[in-house]
């Protein structure tokens, strides 16, 4: 991986597709797909602390993932909690900050719980940050987004002349990180699917074939090598 500090991303999003084609493949449930796939974000998590990303979001469950069959939904929802439960000390002792963007209320309360407890435990962490994105959907943000921003406009607290791109995203979820500088999304699907719309406007992105379950650490690092050849103009010359 190239060595040049100043071409490492700030904050890197990711896609991760395909468990559930992982699984078909080899004649499995689609939930040991997921399994499989909280194992890759252990790893990525790590190497990208390793390496001194400052931002991970991960496009965790979906704001559509809510129309999947109840019993997947049901064993997501136990995988999230029990994948909480068993990294945060892990994410303790290596200093990783855990975060949440999404309609969080709509978890179950049971993960609810667990999540605010992570991210209590882990607030005094120095290293990457650790985002998931959980009943998360772009276009869902911007609408919550347009809803603080005109009941701030009714309280008087913003002057609606004052409104340019800057100050409508202090009103979105990501509030207070920087947008990515990469997006990774791997199974080779060319979409966006309704992910950080508002905040990928000049992100690099980077595709892979490979089902998540399958990216490790050296494709990691050939997205970030990709990333580095990269030139960002972000819109002029």
């Amino acid at each position: 991986m190239a060595s040049d500090a100043s071409k490492l991303p700030c904050h890197i999003a990711v896609i991760m597709d395909g468990n559930g084609r992982w699984a078909r493949e080899r004649g499995l449930p689609r939930t040991e797909g997921h399994r499989a796939g909280a194992e890759s974000i252990r790893g990525i998590v790590e190497e990208c602390n390793r390496l001194g990303v400052r931002y991970l979001t991960l496009y965790a469950f979906s704001a559509e993932n809510w129309r999947r069959p109840q019993n997947e939904i049901h064993a997501l929802m136990a995988l999230l909690e029990f994948f909480l439960k068993q990294e945060t000390p892990d994410l303790v002792r290596n200093g990783v900050r855990l975060q949440a963007i999404g309609r969080l209320h709509d978890l179950p309360e049971a993960c609810q719980r667990q999540l605010h407890a992570s991210i209590e435990a882990t607030a005094g962490g120095s290293g990457l940050t650790l985002i998931l994105a959980l009943s998360y959907g772009g276009r869902e943000e911007i609408v919550d987004g347009v809803k603080s921003l005109f009941r701030h406009i009714q309280e008087g607290h913003v002057d609606i002349a004052m409104l340019d791109p800057e100050l409508f995203s202090k009103h979105l979820y990501t509030r207070y990180y920087p947008d990515p500088d990469l997006m990774i999304r791997t199974s080779g699907e060319m979409r966006l699917s309704n992910f950080l719309l508002w905040q990928l406007s000049y992100t690099e992105m980077v595709i892979t074939r490979k089902f998540w379950p399958d990216f490790r650490k050296d494709d990691l690092h050939a997205a970030l090598e990709e990333f580095a050849s990269r030139k960002r103009r972000y819109g002029g010359l």
